[in-house]
């Protein structure tokens, strides 16, 4: 079984828990001020594996699903047995650092919540839009963009949200995460950036 569908496992059965049950939910939330003042290091990454809702856990998951598949693939290709542990850096890393920017803004706040997986799915999905700029990402299972259509929408759209707040999800982290991830690709795979590159020069509109 592939890591991408045990992460998914995960995510759902713990997620599923974590609404049953306040007193896990509270533990597993990223909440800044219980890691500052208390040293709950471990909410950097729990967070990333517990949701809002069902809309937010299936949304993430699905685009989990299908660009996990794909990046795991590659990685195993280029890396060959160690491709695995680097996607693992990719996914939890993503979640764990996109957290960061919110720790330090929110340290001192009570009050400040978040969770989801964003962070890490979007480190995945911007990993896929390197290798695969072109390749048509379907909204709504509809309609087609390019990769590198959605990734500026994916952006707009994750500030437009931030700024809105409200709802405990950390939209920016989707940022962060985004970042993380063309960082870490182009660190332990240079020659990426050539074949985002190509891609694009050969585009026909």
């Amino acid at each position: 079984m592939s890591l991408t569908i045990l992460l998914i496992a995960a995510t759902v059965v713990i997620s599923l828990l974590a609404w049953n049950n306040d007193t896990l939910l509270g533990k597993l939330l990223m909440n800044p001020f219980m890691i500052n003042r208390k040293n709950e290091y471990w909410r950097f990454l729990t967070s990333g594996f517990i949701h809002a809702d069902y809309g937010h856990l299936f949304f993430n998951m699905l685009s989990f699903y299908f660009f996990g598949q794909n990046i795991e693939a590659v990685f195993k290709e280029i890396f060959g047995s160690t491709g695995e542990i680097y996607f693992l850096i990719l996914y939890l890393g993503g979640i764990i650092l996109s957290d960061v920017p919110s720790y330090i803004k929110n340290r001192n706040n009570f009050s400040y919540n978040s969770l989801g997986a964003s962070g890490g799915v979007s480190s995945i999905i911007f990993a896929g839009i390197l290798f695969f700029p072109l390749d048509k990402i379907y909204l709504y299972g509809a309609l087609g963009i390019p990769g590198i259509i959605y990734a500026l929408l994916y952006v707009w759209y994750s500030i437009a949200m931030g700024r809105r707040g409200g709802d405990n999800i950390n939209h920016s982290a989707h940022l962060y995460g985004a970042l993380f991830g063309v960082i870490f690709t182009i660190a332990v795979f240079p020659s990426v950036v050539n074949i985002f590159i190509q891609q694009i020069l050969n585009w026909k509109f």
